[in-house]
């Protein structure tokens, strides 16, 4: 497979890890768009929210169990962050394996502008 991502989760690939366990893996990105921008993946493969199901659903609960902690650690915790998952190529989405953005470390009102 050829998914920038599963590379990545590999070790293949560096990344400036901020968190790992056996199910998900969460690193900088390489074009941060605020001050703290970390990516969280699944290890497993998942093209994207369209291919979430009741057999590997429970990797997504868990990024949500674990995305407060890496909040915190970050230091934007108490201030507010925002979670963004891209679904498809009118969605945003870039690379094709399900991943969420913590964005954080700055004010990020919305609508953007």
């Amino acid at each position: 497979m050829d998914c920038i991502f599963c590379k990545i989760a590999a070790g293949e690939i560096p990344s400036k890890k901020v968190y790992e366990d056996d199910m998900i893996l969460a690193f900088h990105d390489i074009s941060p768009a605020s001050p703290v921008h970390i990516l969280v993946i699944p290890k497993e493969h998942i093209p994207c929210a369209n291919n979430i199901n009741s057999n590997n659903s429970n990797v997504v609960a868990h990024i949500y169990e674990v995305i407060p902690k890496i909040a915190k650690e970050q230091g934007i915790g108490e201030k507010g962050y925002r979670i963004v998952n891209n679904c498809g190529e009118d969605g945003g989405q870039t690379v094709g394996h399900l991943h969420f953005h913590v964005l954080g470390g700055r004010n990020l009102k919305w609508p953007p502008g």
